[in-house]
């Protein structure tokens, strides 16, 4: 299944693509958004709702959200491919080096992303989203991808001059409306395999980050291992698994998003990304 969150006719709810169209799973089940249903353990009540339903809206019909635009955590890793780890001039670690981000800085599929008024250091970076599916603490690796709902595609745009203001990130990492993710997530029946993905990242159609999946430093079971014996991962839950090399940042001349320009991560089997770059107040 895709699974989305959307507006519609002035109205938030979640659902799945049928048809080119979106099946209106807010409508039909009790739960009110798809972090809820998450918690709720109902994927297999949602197939069963979409094979049996017709679209309720067109997909050019909705204005999309971020695929959870409720998460109570959002985890990133930096530094997860070693092109990436090279062209920053960086070391591998022996661990990932975690980060959060929180739920404003995100926007949906086909929203602008916003260049703050502060910088024009906007950077983009193409990454695999985990979205957890099965509350779980100090999860063992051979038990982790079954705590997956599913993947999405997302962009962790980063303010790169405010995230080099002292050695932590955050700084640049959770601007207001910089991220993007969706355009849904994808569930796990359809991708058995996080490790066999090939994900690119095009900025104005030119192809700037170009990986496979299985090139990550720490892969998606031992991420989830190692976030869960700090923390209790909860259904919505968000890890962003790491950029590739590529990013604008250490280009010859630096290649920063500006107004007007388009940014897309793609990731085979789960989809397309885009979304317009815009300055913050247009």
């Amino acid at each position: 299944m895709k699974l989305l969150s959307f507006i519609a006719e002035g109205s938030a709810s979640y659902g799945a693509v049928k048809d080119r169209g979106v099946v209106d799973l807010g409508r039909r089940l009790a739960q009110r958004t798809l972090r809820e249903l998450l918690e709720a353990d109902r994927l297999q009540d949602a197939a069963a709702v979409l094979a049996a339903g017709t679209p309720d809206h067109a997909l050019d019909a909705i204005a999309y959200a971020p695929v959870i635009p409720d998460p109570g955590k959002i985890i990133c890793v930096g530094l997860n491919y070693r092109d990436h780890v090279a062209e920053v001039g960086r070391t591998v670690t022996e661990k990932p080096a975690l980060f959060a981000r929180f739920a404003t800085s995100q926007v949906g599929h086909l929203q602008p992303v916003i260049r703050p008024r502060v910088s024009d250091h906007f950077d983009y970076e193409g990454e695999l989203a985990v979205i957890i599916g099965r509350r779980g603490r100090h999860i063992g690796r051979s038990d982790a991808l079954g705590h997956v709902a599913g993947y999405a595609c997302y962009n962790e745009g980063s303010v790169r001059d405010w995230q080099r203001h002292t050695t932590q990130f955050l700084a640049g990492k959770t601007f207001d409306h910089t991220g993007s993710f969706g355009p849904w997530l994808v569930t796990t029946d359809e991708i058995p395999d996080p490790s066999r993905l090939t994900l690119e990242t095009r900025l104005n159609g030119e192809s700037v980050q170009k990986t496979t999946t299985d090139l990550l430093i720490t892969d998606i079971p031992d991420l989830i291992a190692y976030c869960s014996t700090i923390m209790t991962l909860e259904p919505g839950d968000v890890i962003v698994t790491g950029t590739p090399g590529g990013v604008g940042l250490k280009r010859t001349p630096p290649l920063f998003m500006k107004p007007g320009d388009t940014v897309e991560v793609e990731i085979s089997g789960i989809g397309l990304l885009r979304n317009p770059a815009a300055a913050e107040g247009d």
